[in-house]
C-alpha cells in the first residue's frame, strides 16, 4: 500500500517517536504479515510505517475514540473543531464538561473526539493529564495561533484507517497480545521507567504504570519470545530495565525530552530499544 506523507499524528502525545523514527525503523524486522501496537499513544510509528494489516490498542479510551472518529466521522469532527476558539474562557468551558459525568456520558463520540484534540491543541504544553477523578486537568496554554484544525492530516489519516485493515481496541494491553499470532511483528512503547524519583508521569491515564506493571510487561514479552513472535520495547535505560531485558538485545539510543514544565529540563536521555531477534 502506497505510502502518505500526509499521515502524521494529529495529536502530541507523551513519549511520542516522531523524533526517533529514523532510529527506530532500521531496527524493525525484515518482513512480516501484520503490526500490534499495545500502546498506541500519538502513534507516530504507525503513521510513519503505515502496515496493511495492524491491531492497535491504548488503555486510554478517549484516545481510541478519536481515532475511532477519524476513520468513521472525519467529515463531522472537521466541522465540529473549526467552530472551537482558541480562548480561555472557552478552553476552560469545554475542558469542564467532563466534570459533569451524566451529561459528558450524553456527548456524541465525535464531540469527545473533537474536545480531546482541541485540548490537546490548546492546553499547555499539549499534555494529556487526568487527575484521580480521570477529569482532564492541564491549564490554558495560550498560544497564539494553534493548529486546532489540521485537515489535510485528518483527512489523510482517515483514508489510511479505511484503506487498511486495522482492529482497534482499548484496554489492557494483555487482551491483545494474548490474540496475535506468529508472522505479527510487536512494538511495545509503554510508559517509562522514571529515571528519577521526580519524573515519574502517571496523568495518562488513572493508576499509572509501576515497577510491578513493568515487570508484567516483561513477562509478557516472555512469552511473545517463546510463541516464535517478534517485538521490539521502548523504555528508559535504568539500571532496573537493563536487568529486566540483559537476555535479549538492548540497543541504547538517546531521545530528546519533549514534554516538560522545565524548559531546561527538555534535553537529551538515554533510552534503550529491546529486540528478540536479530535484524
Amino acid at each position: 500500500m502506497a505510502k502518505n506523507k500526509l499521515v502524521a499524528p494529529v495529536l502530541k502525545w507523551v513519549g511520542g517517536k516522531r523524533q526517533l523514527l529514523d532510529t527506530l525503523k532500521p531496527l524493525f524486522p525484515k518482513g512480516y504479515k501484520s503490526y500490534c501496537e499495545p500502546f498506541i499513544g500519538g502513534g507516530a510509528v504507525l503513521f510513519s510505517i503505515q502496515p496493511k494489516n495492524a491491531y492497535v490498542n491504548d488503555i486510554n479510551a478517549e484516545l481510541i475514540n478519536v481515532y475511532n472518529v477519524i476513520q468513521n466521522d472525519v467529515d463531522e469532527l472537521i466541522e465540529l473543531l473549526k467552530l472551537m476558539k482558541n480562548d480561555s474562557k472557552f478552553f476552560y468551558e469545554i475542558r469542564d464538561w467532563d466534570r459533569d459525568r451524566e451529561k459528558y456520558q450524553s456527548l456524541s463520540e465525535v464531540q469527545k473526539a473533537a474536545r480531546i484534540i482541541y485540548l490537546n491543541k490548546t492546553c499547555y504544553n499539549g499534555l494529556y493529564r487526568v487527575n484521580n477523578a480521570g477529569e482532564f486537568n492541564s491549564p490554558f496554554g495560550s498560544y497564539k495561533n494553534p493548529n486546532i484544525v489540521n485537515e489535510p492530516v485528518l483527512r489523510a489519516v482517515s483514508n489510511y484507517f479505511n484503506k487498511a485493515n486495522i482492529h482497534f481496541t482499548t484496554g489492557d494491553y494483555s487482551l491483545v497480545l494474548k490474540n496475535i499470532t506468529k508472522g505479527t511483528f510487536v512494538y511495545l512503547d509503554p510508559p517509562y521507567d522514571p529515571i528519577s524519583t521526580s519524573s515519574n508521569f502517571t496523568g495518562y491515564s488513572r493508576g499509572g504504570f509501576g515497577r510491578e506493571e513493568q515487570i508484567r510487561l516483561k513477562a509478557f514479552c516472555d512469552k511473545l519470545d517463546s510463541r516464535g513472535i517478534k517485538f521490539m520495547l521502548s523504555n528508559s535505560a535504568t539500571e532496573f530495565i537493563l536487568d529486566q531485558y540483559q537476555n535479549y538485545k538492548i540497543t541504547r539510543v538517546q531521545a530528546k525530552r519533549a514534554i516538560n514544565s522545565v524548559g531546561s529540563k527538555r534535553g537529551n536521555v538515554d533510552e534503550v530499544v529491546v529486540t528478540n531477534y536479530e535484524r
